[in-house]
């Protein structure tokens, strides 16, 4: 079987680490799988450029300057908005050509029209869309927060300002994702059970049918480290960017001014570790705690290092489509503990394999929350139980092989149904 795995990126992003990890997961299983990306970071010579790169950039410079244009020229949502208005000829690509499935993944930024999503309909190939975050199931937004419009017709949309309208950018691309949508033709994969939950509240998605299969991971190749005790505590946080309003940094950070203020014996002995990118370094101010900052980590290396100095792994975000790290975590031993509100549930048996805590909308009981649940979270870190549980509980449910084999069977499903 041949599949091609197109994403904007082969490593910048969520998303794009994901998918690559996917590819790898699926040639471990004897699938030819490849990925077309705009950006190649990697060395896999399995990744291949979608186009040259001066096509690339033409069709995102020429994305990016619709949206500024329909948003009234607001830089601070200009990369919140995303429109599927160009992209690059993909269909014409040899990998596309050769492949038996079609696998998308993030794909905005102009990497693919609606008018080039046709034409890899057109090709006659199963199209297997892979939902990351909300963007298939709104109008142009990839997180709704607390916006309940896509439940509709989108229009009025929060992001748009004084641009927004019932017929605004919003809207139209509401319109253009509901006629595709309707050729039938598109299998849609949510990567948590989340993420089903709110295809199943829009208006797009709640008629197709969506599979939940989550991102894989390699807990094969994550060694988990015996911990040096010397009496600290070490608390990891990742993201692609800490300071995304999503991912609650000011929420952490107040969880850990309340465990200064109410257990200041226990908070002088917790060092915060962080690592991903910051557009402000001011977001980091106000921590209770030590705290350090390890930058940027793009290599697995790094990656595993970081882990193995860490006892907790602790998510603040307001919601998570899946939440890579939490899984990561696990598998080197760390105890996750985050929210009770999105793709975390489908990662945390709380009290078995790491800490579920209640999310409330007032910052400071959530913050309230958070800090309760660092503290169990130390509890459990200690137990050796609870480490050998989480491994297995990855290896199961988010290993290589066995979300390659679900991605398996549903291609091959889909190419039954085409015989």
């Amino acid at each position: 079987m041949r599949v091609v795995i197109i994403s904007r990126s082969d490593q910048t992003g969520g998303a794009a680490v994901v998918s690559h990890r996917l590819m790898l997961a699926l040639r471990a299983e004897g699938v030819d799988a490849r990925m077309l990306v705009c950006e190649k970071v990697t060395d896999s010579p399995f990744v291949e450029l979608a186009a040259s790169p001066r096509r690339i950039r033409s069709a995102f410079l020429s994305e990016r300057l619709k949206v500024f244009i329909a948003n009234g020229f607001d830089r601070s949502t200009l990369f919140k908005i995303d429109t599927c208005s160009d992209g690059v000829p993909l269909w014409k690509h040899r990998l596309v050509q050769e492949a038996d499935v079609i696998c998308l993944g993030w794909v905005n930024q102009g990497m693919l029209s609606f008018e080039g999503i046709c034409s890899l309909i057109d090709t006659g190939k199963p199209l297997v869309w892979t939902m990351h975050d909300m963007w298939n199931m709104t109008g142009i937004c990839h997180h709704a927060g607390d916006c309940g419009r896509f439940g509709g017709r989108c229009g009025e949309c929060p992001l748009l300002g004084e641009k927004a309208s019932p017929t605004d950018l919003s809207a139209a691309v509401w319109q253009k994702k509901h006629d595709l949508y309707n050729l039938g033709a598109i299998r849609f994969v949510a990567v948590s059970n989340w993420l089903k939950s709110k295809a199943q509240q829009s208006s797009l998605l709640s008629d197709q049918d969506v599979d939940v299969i989550p991102n894989p991971f390699n807990a094969a190749a994550a060694e988990p480290h015996s911990r040096q005790k010397d009496g600290k505590t070490c608390l990891l946080m990742g993201a692609a960017r800490l300071d995304d309003p999503v991912k609650g940094l000011p929420v952490l950070a107040e969880a850990t001014r309340i465990l200064a203020k109410e257990n200041p014996e226990l908070a002088e002995k917790l060092e915060l570790l962080t690592f991903g990118g910051v557009k402000n370094p001011a977001s980091f101010d106000g921590f209770g705690i030590r705290h350090r900052h390890l930058g940027k980590i793009d290599n697995a290396e790094d990656l595993a290092g970081a882990y193995a100095v860490a006892d907790l792994v602790v998510s603040s975000s307001l919601y998570e489509s899946w939440g890579a790290t939490l899984a990561e975590g696990q598998a080197y031993g760390c105890v996750p503990v985050s929210f009770d509100r999105g793709g975390q549930c489908d990662i945390i048996d709380d009290g078995h394999t790491g800490i579920l805590v209640h999310f409330d909308e007032d910052p400071h009981k959530a913050a309230e929350s958070l800090a309760r649940g660092i503290i169990r979270g130390i509890g459990l870190a200690s137990d050796a139980k609870v480490r050998d549980r989480m491994r297995r509980s990855v290896e199961e449910r988010f290993g290589y092989e066995s979300v390659a084999g679900r991605y398996i069977g549903l291609f091959n499903s889909l190419l039954a149904k085409r015989k």
